[in-house]
């Protein structure tokens, strides 16, 4: 163990699962990830949370003798209420029973969502609950299971619930990722493009990757326990308008076409902020990276090519 302690990063190959391991590392500690596809670098464990006993995950996880544990497994909310089960809410129910098992108090970390805070389902709607109901219910759960295993004593918990998140690494699933598709194929092709795209009315909470892993690396040494904060940049933007900001970085000359939603799209709610001010408060951290440098970076990093240069104004 390093004189900071071990750190384990379950989901620590994801999107933000790789920003926290970076996080921790440049502070020195040392970091085992653990997922089902080996990093390209670092240590790591192969482990699949959805199918290994408790028992077994224990063991392994008591082999790195870790000092912190980071939850960060997650799920793009896009699947079934039975996938948001057990992409979301099983591993984390899996990993508290094998904490329970290890001698010591973890420190952990638990990363959930500010889909926590929606209700269980639209309102005045019937049939399934539409996915991102069925998401935020099922990390809602998962953050429920958290606060009450630290209540208990099981472990030292804390839970993060994270806005909507950018920067580098945005998985090509996200709604930039899926613009970015178009506009480097376009760039490649040295052609204008065509992007369609669901009406972009909603305004979302959008806050920086590496923020978030220095909120998570933050709350680890932080005073605070069973508590659960918000982490976003504290202010609503329109999705329009990190649309444009990529369509900028990018050079493309773009042609954004606007489809109508479908009706189960349309109640959904169009507006997420979280408050910042106990994170900034109580955890010492506050975001401070602007949404066009999470874009640009973004944008450098899946395209390989860097923002474009805005012609001068005369």
């Amino acid at each position: 163990m390093t004189e900071k302690g071990n750190v384990v990063v379950l989901g620590g190959t994801g999107f933000v699962g790789e920003h926290v391991c970076e996080a921790f590392a440049r502070q020195g500690h040392e970091v085992v990830a653990v997922a089902r596809s080996a990093p390209e670098r670092g240590r790591f464990l192969s482990l699949d949370l959805t199918t290994v006993s408790a028992g077994e995950l224990a063991t392994r996880l008591s082999e790195t003798a870790p000092a912190i544990v980071v939850n960060a497994i997650g799920s793009i909310w896009g699947g079934s209420a039975e996938d948001m089960v057990e992409r979301c809410l099983t591993p984390t129910r899996r990993l508290l029973d094998a904490l329970a098992l290890m001698p010591g108090l973890p420190r952990l970390v638990h990363l959930g969502s500010v889909l926590e805070h929606t209700p269980a389902r639209p309102p005045g709607s019937t049939g399934p609950v539409p996915a991102q109901y069925a998401y935020g219910r099922a990390k809602a759960e998962a953050t429920r299971l958290v606060l009450e295993a630290t209540a208990t004593g099981v472990v030292d918990g804390t839970v993060l619930r994270v806005a909507n998140v950018a920067g580098p690494g945005s998985p090509e699933v996200s709604l930039l990722g899926r613009v970015a598709r178009e506009l480097a194929a376009s760039a490649a092709a040295d052609r204008g493009a065509v992007v369609k795209l669901s009406l972009l009315k909603a305004y979302r909470d959008y806050v920086d990757v590496r923020d978030v892993a220095e909120a998570v690396v933050a709350t680890a040494a932080a005073p605070v326990s069973g508590e659960a904060f918000d982490i976003g940049r504290g202010h609503a933007v329109p999705v329009r308008l990190l649309v444009n900001l990529l369509i900028e970085a990018s050079g493309v000359r773009t042609r954004l076409i606007e489809q109508a939603d479908r009706p189960a799209a349309r109640a959904w709610h169009d507006w997420i902020e979280v408050d910042t001010g106990p994170a900034q408060r109580r955890l010492g951290w506050r975001p401070r990276r602007s949404l066009r440098e999470s874009v640009d970076d973004f944008w450098e990093h899946t395209s390989g090519r860097p923002r474009a240069a805005l012609a001068p104004v005369h």
